[in-house]
């Protein structure tokens, strides 16, 4: 009976928020009453376990998602984004155009959303396809590729940081090491699907004589801010919350030392990423209220949709826990010994109905983190595995549904058979690549 509810909910959050277009803040706080209702949860424990687990999830991560996207803003209007993706081609050389469009995907949608990030960079792309004569959709598919690897798989994009938050990561400095290191792998395994795909179909691009020009593209921005000031806001915080990682494994008996304290305190998520605003402060043409403002609120604006998902992830979450059906179905799962597959199929299974990564991420770790110990993956290793697992999922596969399909053919000129060919096939490989990368991973650490 415990896992008809289970599916009943699942079914209903899916059902709702592809068919019904109900929103996910909703879907998410209905199915968590539904829950608790029909496994004879007591009236007054109700409400209480729904708004614990809204707070706990989001007092754990909640600031993170905010200043995250906040330095995602910032890098997207001040030209940062477009100076990453300069510094990276004269890195691979603009003889390795289709390489050179997966690694600016792979780091600028590390803070940037992969929507976002895909807009900000087709003019570049444009004017590569049209100066080096390459294919237009092995360009697009490589960029769409490259930016949907860290989308879903590293912090601090909100997704990722949410499934972790959901987890009870204790180090979220580990689960970017480890997202970096597989989405390497998603990003190639995009890359190669795009050369291919690239000998085989043509786009509105290949076609058009009149793209843009280099002037055409940093003329938008003016005077592009230094490579420095551009990389800093996302690699510092991620350099503190990697020493704050080594800090504690490598000098426990040092814990009492000043300096110890000093990268404790700053290796703390919230800290590394208010830190990283700092930096990204830099990148402010003027200080004025359009920056200051305007720029810093619309990153607000842009967190709270995820906040209040999140949140409602988390009290979704807390009534699982306390209604014993994570227990239950991990029971369950364990006899069938899917073991790391079990928050990929959940997860690819949401993606392809719903259509949004983040709900998918969001959703699955909710219903993973009262199986974790049943599946063997509670330990800290375990934990962070499931989160690539999940996101892995998260990206299986992108289609009509999804948002950033459309913008992908719309800003690439593919047409929509063209797009399923390319792109969306590209992500279904990107999928299954990243779990059989992380299926490896828990067979040689967990």
């Amino acid at each position: 009976m415990l896992i008809i509810i289970l599916l009943v909910a699942i079914g209903f959050i899916v059902l709702s928020t592809s068919k019904w277009k109900l929103h996910p803040f909703l879907a998410l706080l209905i199915a968590a009453y539904g829950i608790a209702f029909s496994v004879g949860m007591k009236y007054p424990e109700i409400a209480k376990t729904i708004t614990t687990g809204f707070g706990g999830i989001l007092a754990y991560i909640g600031i993170v998602i905010v200043l995250g996207t906040i330095i995602g803003v910032v890098l997207e209007k001040s030209g940062a984004a477009v100076q990453m993706a300069n510094v990276v081609l004269k890195v691979v050389g603009k003889r390795r155009p289709v390489l050179a469009m997966s690694i600016i995907g792979y780091i600028v949608s590390i803070p940037v959303f992969c929507d976002s990030g895909f807009v900000i960079l087709n003019a570049l792309k444009r004017s590569m396809v049209k100066q080096l004569k390459v294919s237009g959709v092995a360009m697009s598919v490589a960029l769409a590729t490259g930016l949907y690897a860290t989308h879903t798989l590293v912090p601090p994009t909100p997704g990722p940081i949410a499934a972790a938050g959901n987890l009870m990561v204790g180090n979220l400095g580990f689960v970017i090491v480890v997202g970096l290191f597989v989405a390497v792998f998603t990003m190639l395994a995009g890359y190669f699907w795009a050369m291919k795909q690239g000998k085989r179909y043509t786009s509105g691009e290949d076609l058009d004589v009149d793209l843009e020009k280099d002037d055409d593209v940093l003329a938008k921005y003016g005077e592009l801010p230094s490579a420095f000031k551009s990389f800093a806001p996302i690699f510092i915080p991620v350099l503190l919350m990697a020493m704050e990682s080594i800090v504690k494994l490598s000098f426990k008996d040092s814990s009492d030392m000043l300096w110890y304290k000093v990268f404790v305190f700053l290796g703390n998520p919230a800290n590394a990423l208010f830190v990283g605003v700092l930096f990204a402060s830099l990148l402010l043409p003027k200080w004025d209220e359009e920056t200051l403002s305007g720029w810093v609120g619309e990153g607000v604006k842009n967190s709270g949709e995820i906040l209040i998902i999140t949140g409602a992830g988390g009290a979704l979450g807390a009534v699982l826990k306390a209604s014993g059906i994570g227990d239950y179905l991990g029971a369950s799962l364990q006899t069938l010994s899917l073991g790391i597959f079990v928050p990929f199929i959940i997860s690819a299974a949401l993606k392809t109905a719903q259509g949004s990564s983040t709900t998918a991420l969001v959703v699955t770790s909710t219903i993973m983190y009262p199986l974790l110990a049943s599946l063997g993956l509670d330990s800290e290793m375990g934990k962070v595995l499931t989160v690539m697992a999940i996101g892995a999922g998260a990206l299986t596969v992108s289609h009509a549904n999804d948002s950033f399909f459309w913008v992908v053919s719309r800003f690439s000129q593919m047409d929509v058979p063209t797009a399923y060919k390319a792109y969306t096939m590209a992500t279904l490989v990107q999928g299954v690549v990243t779990m059989g990368v992380v299926a490896l991973l828990a067979l040689l650490f967990l």
